[in-house]
């Protein structure tokens, strides 16, 4: 257990650490029109890594999946903290993304394996604990970080993590791998990387007039493939039950509106309040303050009020948070309203995530459960990987779309604002250039926004499954 909460721990944290730590990766490194692709790359990666991870688990026993899963992601890390260059930064962290992948499906999958049904609702507790835990201390940890030592700590910070972590694992866990004949699903795991690359490159603005029409193409591909598969990475049959589908729906539209909460919030406060790394990370440590809570209490009222009426609850405070964030950007926001706005959206995901998750794995017989809450997680980092994607580029356009930015200097001269030549720059440009900043953030809270009202719409399709007396196993 403590090798398992080391490695979800180290999992959890990377988001929100590297978040606060970016603006002021920006300010060094430049490259500011490509900051999404940091995050965008590292996501892709991990997400289509997730099911791949679990099927080598399965053919080849957990630990050394495990193991390999933790030594890439270390590699990826002490690359990431020796990036000289933006583009090299977002190889180096789809390569920590590779890693990443199997961190929690496998930490979950030997939680499932080595404890009885009924203590596994205790650990999925425990588990609880470590993201709050890791997500309130990412943001601030990461301010301390870049405000004493340097960004590229974020990265190395990993390191003794993961070395503890794999050292433990490598001497407790003992396992017995049964051998049975298996096929990875080679073909379907190809395909859907494909599109999704496919996808965020076109909406990034590479060839989008060949890169979307492939993208889709690729999609239907990965259907098919999935379809007459022996063991697929996404059985489609159950997709076709109500519950799955309006839950994949669900967590595509909250984890894409979540990631651009995380990824552009720190961009605001520290482009635009002018504020420091640490208080770009307080901006929002309280969504991971408010999750926790909200779970726990969500959990507890599951047996008394069914699953439907606590995912539409959550849901419609998560929209509503998104509204209040965009109005209060759009309008210049203060530093308490961000804290307000990411607390709100944070206590919507804990009531709605957890009785989404619960009625899913209650849905479904007990072979099935893994792969069900899998695709769950698959999902909302599916919209995730794909929303900030589309926010980046959006932002992108809207400074470029300036010409006070294009002439005072462009993407160089954000980048500037974001690290400690902001001193530097002439106030009227400074004020020119963070107001386009302003507007340029707040298109891309509208978008949260739509997700929010799209989330909301699909809560009131979703179905109210029966709550059995040991849901939680």
């Amino acid at each position: 257990m403590l090798a398992l909460v080391l490695a979800l721990f180290m999992g959890a944290m990377e988001m929100t650490v590297v978040s606060t730590a970016m603006p002021t990766v920006v300010g060094e490194l430049g490259g500011a029109l490509h900051y999404a692709w940091v995050f965008s790359a590292y996501m892709l990666a991990s997400t289509v890594m997730v099911p791949i991870h679990g099927k080598l688990a399965d053919l080849y026993g957990r630990k050394p999946v495990m193991l390999v899963s933790m030594l890439v992601f270390l590699v990826g890390s002490m690359a990431s903290g020796q990036a000289r260059t933006m583009t090299a930064l977002i190889v180096f962290r789809a390569i920590q993304g590779v890693g990443a992948g199997g961190l929690q499906p496998i930490a979950l999958t030997i939680v499932g394996d080595i404890f009885e049904v009924e203590e596994r609702a205790r650990m999925q507790g425990v588990f609880g604990a470590v993201w709050g835990i890791a997500g309130l201390a990412g943001p601030l940890l990461g301010g301390v970080i870049v405000a004493t030592l340097s960004w590229r700590w974020v990265f190395y910070v990993n390191v003794p993590f993961g070395i503890l972590s794999a050292v433990v694992l490598w001497a407790s866990f003992v396992e017995s791998v049964e051998k049975k004949p298996h096929r990875l699903d080679v073909l379907g795991a190809a395909s859907l990387s494909l599109a999704v690359v496919a996808l965020l490159l076109g909406v990034e603005g590479f060839a989008p007039p060949l890169l979307l029409p492939a993208s889709l193409a690729l999609g239907i591909a990965f259907v098919l493939v999935e379809r007459r598969a022996a063991e697929p990475m996404l059985p489609p049959q159950l997709f076709r039950t109500r519950i799955l589908a309006t839950s994949s729906a669900l967590s595509t539209a909250t984890g894409a509106a979540m990631i651009g909460i995380v990824t552009f919030l720190p961009l605001y406060a520290q482009g635009v309040l002018a504020a420091s790394p640490t208080e770009a990370g307080a901006a929002i440590a309280p969504m991971a303050v408010g999750w926790p809570i909200a779970s726990a209490i969500s959990g507890r009222l599951i047996p008394r009020l069914g699953f439907r009426p606590l995912v539409r609850f959550g849901v419609l405070v998560v929209g509503l948070s998104t509204v209040g964030l965009a109005l209060a950007i759009s309008r210049g926001a203060t530093s308490a309203e961000l804290r307000v706005a990411s607390a709100a959206f944070g206590v919507g995901m804990g009531f709605a995530n957890t009785a989404q998750v619960i009625a899913v794995q209650t849905s479904v017989s007990f072979h099935q459960r893994g792969v069900a809450t899998a695709s769950t997680m698959f999902f909302r980092s599916i919209g995730g990987t794909i929303g900030v994607g589309v926010m980046g580029v959006v932002l992108a356009r809207a400074l470029m779309a300036s010409p006070v930015t294009r002439e005072a200097g462009g993407a160089e001269l954000v980048a500037r604002i974001l690290g400690p030549e902001r001193k530097s720059v002439a106030t009227s440009v400074l004020e020119a250039i963070s107001g386009d900043l302003q507007r340029g953030l707040a298109h891309v809270t509208w978008i949260c926004v739509g997700l929010g009202a799209v989330a909301i719409v699909t809560s009131w399709l979703f179905p109210n499954p029966e709550v059995a007396k040991k849901t939680a196993g």
